[in-house]
């Protein structure tokens, strides 16, 4: 650690920064220990600046403004050691089109009626599906009216061509507890004309990509709307690195603090040319006011960090205790692993392996994910749905609860790598439809029926396709968007997870502490008077056991009371059964 590090360590300031609005004056304050001399630059709507000197204040520059600023453009100016720097406030709640200033906001002006009466909502054995706020509503097989923006959740009776309901009350039919949006907070798009959002620059303001006219309105009707069909919003957050460290506002305000560095350039453990040193006092500070503000300002139900393993454990500790006095039942959540090599000693890391130390945060499963379809990196890689039956030991120990539940993310598909569909089709080469559908059902019923939190993609349902596209990140909406035809198309798919979610939130836990057996290639567990069988030979197999079972699932449907009664079971090819003796 650099003496400069060393010294900010032991210059921090635990008040309220950014702009702190009020209608008789607004505070606006900043965290530099260094600089000799600071200035706010105002703008007044005619795009003329003043410039007011600020006042320090132990390791921070102050000044009150007096008067309703709501809506005025701001930036700071330092000067350390005879250079002078301009950068925007990295706690703005808005920033103007360029992305280059940063708004005085009302947050209470800019709320939707009954917003003080909305409230985050609880949701039992969650089911959360992820999505894009571009990809949601921007095809034309669905008649929404706000394409590509946060407008279009709430619209109602929406419908693609041939009469079914489509959007949000689409989702909420599915049985999904949760939407986890992908990043809706301002992102450089890259000069590229569609962008999911990873290339993050203010992490407090609402993306104007996804407004009409008003971000921070319209992504609380968002949550409002869905709030009102008792759906929870969960946001997806990048704190782990931000689109050019050099030009970022972080790095403008007080060089050499906010990245890691190594060898004299930034850490590259993310994959995007920089890391985020959240270890680092004022760092973590940034991060936790941020998860506070949008927990409080926009009600969210939960958050899921990218790449959560670049973030040191005492910060994600730190969000944690934070959330809990706002919202106890807001899910948090990441990827427990980093995108490289990075600067932060593996032991300080949030990854899975230090899960024990993070005991209310949970992880995605990669292991569960590469047992269901193999490894999302190598595509000759075969999982338990290819065909690579010795895969299965991840799956039995999420379905039985050995697996650390409460810490889970069970999922089979996200937004990253090849979707399902185009994954089997390319593993399961010549595979006719009926096959591939058979072992999307299967693949459906070990997420929804393991223990832990059940994820899924989006579209995952009606056999979603990139067109074997592994990282869309930059294809245009034609690859990327949610193509709502697909719900007539693959109808049995979709009812199938609606049983599926279903008989989750009826049944959950019933397998747990089972075991399984297995008896010539057929795995059978018994327990709490429920049978799950699985099948994944080409062959049907019939439990020759004279007694009744009400069955719930098959190859064909599922749901949460009885399908049929039988005296012997038979669990088709490539399927799974669920069956409770009478």
């Amino acid at each position: 650690m650099t003496r400069r590090i060393e010294a900010a360590e032991k210059n921090c300031f635990r008040g309220q920064l950014g702009a702190l609005y009020s209608r008789e004056k607004t505070i606006f304050r900043f965290w530099q220990p260094f600089a000799e001399k600071a200035f706010l630059r105002l703008y007044d709507s005619a795009q003329a600046v003043s410039c007011s000197e600020m006042k320090r204040r132990e390791s921070i520059f102050e000044l009150s403004v007096k008067g309703d600023l709501e809506g005025k453009e701001y930036e700071f100016e330092v000067c350390e050691n005879g250079k002078t720097t301009v950068f925007a406030d990295c706690y703005s709640r808005l920033v103007n089109k360029d992305a280059t200033r940063g708004i005085v906001t009302d947050m209470q002006k800019n709320a939707p009626a009954g917003w003080e009466n909305d409230k985050p909502i609880t949701a039992q054995n969650p089911v959360i599906t992820e999505l894009s706020v571009r990809d949601f509503s921007m095809d034309k097989s669905a008649d929404f009216t706000n394409r590509g923006k946060f407008g279009a959740f709430c619209e109602k009776n929406v419908k693609n061509k041939y009469g079914y309901i489509c959007g949000l009350e689409y989702i909420k039919s599915l049985g999904a507890t949760h939407i986890q949006l992908m990043p809706v907070f301002d992102f450089d798009s890259d000069g590229s004309c569609y962008n999911w959002g990873y290339n993050p620059r203010f992490f407090n303001a609402p993306s104007r990509n996804y407004a009409v006219n008003n971000p921070i309105l319209e992504l609380r009707e968002l949550v409002m709307s869905a709030h009102k069909m008792g759906i929870g919003v969960i946001a997806d957050v990048v704190y782990n690195h931000v689109y050019d460290a050099g030009k970022s506002t972080f790095e403008r305000q007080i060089a050499g603090y906010f990245f890691r560095e190594e060898n004299g350039a930034f850490s590259n453990g993310s994959g995007c040319g920089n890391e985020f040193a959240s270890e680092r006092k004022m760092a973590r500070k940034f991060i936790v006011d941020s998860v506070e503000f949008l927990a409080r300002e926009y009600h969210l139900d939960g958050f899921r960090f990218d790449l959560m393993g670049l973030i040191d454990i005492k910060t994600m500790q730190a969000v944690r205790n934070k959330l809990m006095k706002i919202n106890p039942h807001a899910l948090v959540y990441g990827e427990g692993w980093t995108g490289g090599k990075s600067a932060l000693n593996e032991k300080y890391r949030a990854v899975g392996k230090n899960a024990r130390k993070l005991p209310k945060t949970a992880f995605f499963s990669d292991s569960f994910r590469d047992a269901i379809r193999g490894n999302v990196f190598d595509i000759s890689d075969k999982g338990f749905m290819s065909g690579e039956l010795s895969r299965l030991e991840p799956i039995k120990q999420a379905i039985t609860g050995i697996s650390n539940p409460s810490q889970t993310i069970n999922y089979a598909e996200c937004h990253d790598n090849h979707t399902l569909y185009d994954r089997l089709r390319l593993s399961l080469k010549g595979a006719r439809l009926d096959k591939i559908m058979r072992v999307e059902k299967m693949a459906a019923a070990f997420v929804m029926l393991s223990e832990g939190i059940a994820f899924f993609q989006l579209g995952q349902e009606f056999l979603r396709t990139k067109n074997f596209s592994s990282d869309s990140y930059n294809l245009p909406d034609s690859v990327n968007s949610i193509k709502w035809e697909l719900i007539s198309e693959n109808k049995e798919l979709c009812e199938y997870y609606r049983g599926l979610t279903a008989f989750r939130k009826r049944y959950y836990g019933i397998f747990n502490g089972g075991a399984f057996s297995e008896i010539k290639g057929r795995l059978i567990l018994k327990n709490n008077g429920f049978l799950f069988m699985i099948n994944p030979t080409n062959k049907d197999i019939i439990l020759k056991e004279n007694r009744e079972y009400e069955v719930f699932i098959d190859d064909t449907k599922a749901q949460d009371s009885p399908l049929y009664a039988v005296k012997r079971l038979c669990c088709a090819k490539f399927s799974v059964l669920i069956a409770r003796c009478i």
